[in-house]
């Protein structure tokens, strides 16, 4: 078996994606929403969401920007994107493209940047189609910050699922990922140039939809994970069996939320 060396380490073209684009949603929707309430999303505003995934998060912008907003979903994957759901798609690497466009009130990207190793360039670009005064609300995962699937960690089960989700990290750097980049993102975003920055974080700690998450996830690295020596299919299937028996004994990588406003014109 060979390891993969190159590309996202998340196939987003196998249904396993969608699974973890649902339990994605369901555990951070609501505090997505939060975030983008507060810094005053509403009618006629412009909107880029960048790296969108699935729907959840372009049709709740769509919905409050109103006909007279838009919103622009953009993805290097679109097919998750539903094209009658009130909002723009486009397939666009934020990292190697030209932002689509200038002059948005509001650019918002979740569990993005930690994977694209052009991260530098493409927060540069989003700062960049900012208006002047627009909002920038970056979510990021910081699987360094809280690194375990299990952090009650008392049985055998639960030391072999943070083995296995520390496999998942080193695979994560392989690929050019950085697993400590969530608590780097407030002084990236003054660095930026973006004024009245603000930050915060959270993670589930026991949620069943932690377990649907690890589950998709360990299905889509499965392979790696057993190339790269990280565990062996025995560990993986007792792992997998074990989540589908007590899937809310799961918790995930910290999310951390910073946010800033453009500086006026």
């Amino acid at each position: 078996m060979t390891q993969r060396t190159e590309g996202y380490l998340l196939d987003n073209q196998r249904s396993e994606a969608g699974e973890r684009f649902g339990a994605l949603g369901r555990m951070f929707d609501e505090g997505t929403f939060r975030y983008l309430d507060a810094v005053g999303v509403g009618a006629g505003w412009r909107c880029w969401e960048v790296g969108a995934g699935g729907s959840t998060v372009p049709r709740w912008l769509a919905e409050r920007v109103g006909p007279t907003g838009s919103v622009l979903a953009t993805d290097i994957d679109i097919s998750w994107l539903d094209p009658d759901a009130g909002f723009d798609v486009l397939r666009h690497d934020v990292a190697l493209d030209p932002a689509p466009g200038r002059g948005f009130d509001l650019i918002h990207a979740r569990a993005v940047l930690t994977h694209v190793p052009g991260r530098d360039r493409a927060l540069a670009s989003m700062v960049g189609a900012l208006r002047p005064g627009g909002r920038l609300v970056i979510e990021d995962v910081d699987p360094q910050l809280q690194p375990l699937a299990c952090p009650d960690e008392h049985n055998d089960d639960h030391r072999r699922a943070n083995r296995i989700r520390a496999g998942f990290r080193t695979l994560l750097a392989r690929r050019g990922a950085d697993v400590a980049y969530g608590r780097t993102l407030p002084r990236r975003l003054r660095a930026a140039g973006l004024v009245d920055v603000r930050a915060d974080a959270f993670f589930p700690l026991d949620s069943p939809d932690c377990g649907y998450l690890e589950a998709a996830t360990v299905r889509l690295i499965r392979d790696d994970l057993i190339a790269g020596g990280l565990a062996t299919a025995g560990e993986i299937q007792r792992h997998l069996d074990y989540i589908a028996e007590e899937p809310g004994q799961f918790a995930t990588s910290a999310m951390v939320t910073a946010w800033g406003r453009g500086r006026p014109g």
